[in-house]
């Protein structure tokens, strides 16, 4: 495979597109946000029309007020970001961190020496960036969502979670990190396609162990009591062809007062789960609903043409990767200097996983559009098969509890969002009135 230099691509061709992306990116970012919170302060002071019956004033500004308070502290944080960003990359940072790391594991045996330095790197890296982050998560928990009701979280549950994923990066992270760094030092040129097939079987393995092994760590999962409600979510599962391992309540009040339902794991380990604050917010009608919705996005094989993607995307990465990563003009171009004598795969892959996203940005709006597709496809299958009344009144019930805006601003809902704003996701319903009150 030709190296980006045999095209005619110089460190400082990489360097400039570098700066062109992230500043495009930055000024493309800011212009979104700045029109969402205009627009949603500027339809503030009134409930739109289609949702006058059934959406309060209050839960209405309230709704507002946490839009704008989310977007000025992402613009805060997306100012830090990019300045983390070049302060690592063209600033040097992670040269000098190299550095450091490298004359550390001088002191090493000489046999794990090569290992234990590209393994030390990263742990440090992250580390660094976690703490580096930590204030930013901390001020998100128990400032902005705590000031408008949202978190559950008490500072010993927090500190918990920090240790367990902690824990959960060190046993799982670490190994699968020392196997794909042996393939690219030890499997030849075409070592990118042998660490895609480990990562793609690594991914595979997190899937099958997450809803009995991982998710329990973090949260309790009962099985669900309400013997009413397992009745008729059974009998529509059994309508839809679905079949799972079960039915479970996970204590989703623990942390934060958003509702959501979802599915973990796959094949014969599918479970159903319920967040408890779900529970207590929607009738088993609604419940019925959210779940066909969420059904609909199987029947349609919306998961597995996401998990299909993913793997794609991940072996175009991993191509990528093993182009540049032979390339000194790669490192050169992002600040760092080529180790001589030491392995450089670490680096390259830090340096490829902080610098791809600058990249991607560009085709947000593309996957936001697939993705609000099959948001409106699955919508269309649960009022197939449930009440699209009781879809609608469960839509609006989620919109008002987590705060969701009814008036985004067009443009940053196209550029953004994953799932369609309420009034087009509830106008395309089966139904009269896309606010009324079911």
């Amino acid at each position: 495979m030709p190296s980006p230099s045999s095209f005619g691509v110089t460190p400082g061709a990489l360097t400039l597109a570098l700066a062109f992306a992230l500043v495009a990116s930055l000024l493309i970012k800011f212009w979104l946000a700045s029109r969402q919170i205009r627009y949603v302060a500027e339809h503030r002071g009134a409930v739109p029309a289609a949702f006058a019956a059934a959406v309060p004033l209050d839960a209405h500004q309230k709704a507002a007020n946490y839009t704008i308070a989310k977007a000025r502290f992402g613009l805060l944080n997306l100012a830090f970001s990019a300045a983390l960003l070049m302060g690592w990359t063209l600033m040097g940072g992670l040269d000098q961190l190299n550095g450091w790391v490298l004359k550390a594991a001088q002191h090493l045996p000489e046999s794990w020496r090569p290992m234990g330095y590209q393994l030390g790197l990263l742990t440090a890296f992250t580390l660094i960036g976690g703490l580096l982050d930590l204030p930013w998560e901390w001020y998100s928990t128990f400032r902005l969502e705590q000031a408008f009701g949202f978190n559950r979280t008490t500072p010993a549950t927090y500190v918990a979670d920090l240790f367990k994923g902690l824990l959960l990066g060190l046993l799982l992270g670490l190994p699968i990190a020392a196997l794909i760094l042996w393939l690219m030092g030890m499997a030849g040129p075409r070592w990118w396609l042998w660490a895609w097939g480990v990562w793609t079987g690594f991914q595979l393995l997190l899937m099958l162990l997450y809803p009995t092994v991982i998710a329990p760590l973090f949260n309790k999962f009962t099985p669900l009591a309400d013997e009413t409600l397992k009745t008729r979510v059974e009998s529509l599962m059994q309508r839809c062809g679905f079949a799972s391992k079960g039915l479970f309540v996970m204590d989703g009040s623990k942390r934060s007062a958003h509702g959501n339902a979802f599915f973990s794991g796959f094949g014969p380990a599918r479970r159903v789960v319920f967040f408890d604050t779900l529970l207590n917010k929607l009738q088993p009608g609604e419940v019925e609903a959210v779940l066909a919705h969420e059904l609909g996005h199987f029947k349609h094989k919306h998961i597995t043409k996401r998990m299909a993607f993913m793997f794609a995307a991940s072996l175009g990465g991993f191509a990528l990767l093993g182009w540049l990563a032979s390339w000194p003009g790669f490192y050169l171009g992002l600040g760092v200097q080529p180790n001589l004598g030491a392995p450089n795969d670490a680096l390259a892959l830090l340096l490829f996983l902080m610098v791809v996203p600058v990249f991607g940005f560009f085709v947000t709006p593309v996957f936001a559009q697939l993705s609000r597709r099959d948001e409106f496809q699955a919508d269309a299958f649960a009022c197939a098969h449930a009440r699209s009344q009781d879809l609608r009144s469960a839509l609006l019930k989620l919109h008002e509890d987590n705060a969701g805006t009814l008036t985004p601003d067009p443009v940053y809902a196209r550029f953004y969002y994953s799932h369609p704003p309420a009034s087009e996701r509830l106008g395309a319903l089966p139904g009269a009135n896309a606010g009324a009150p079911a």
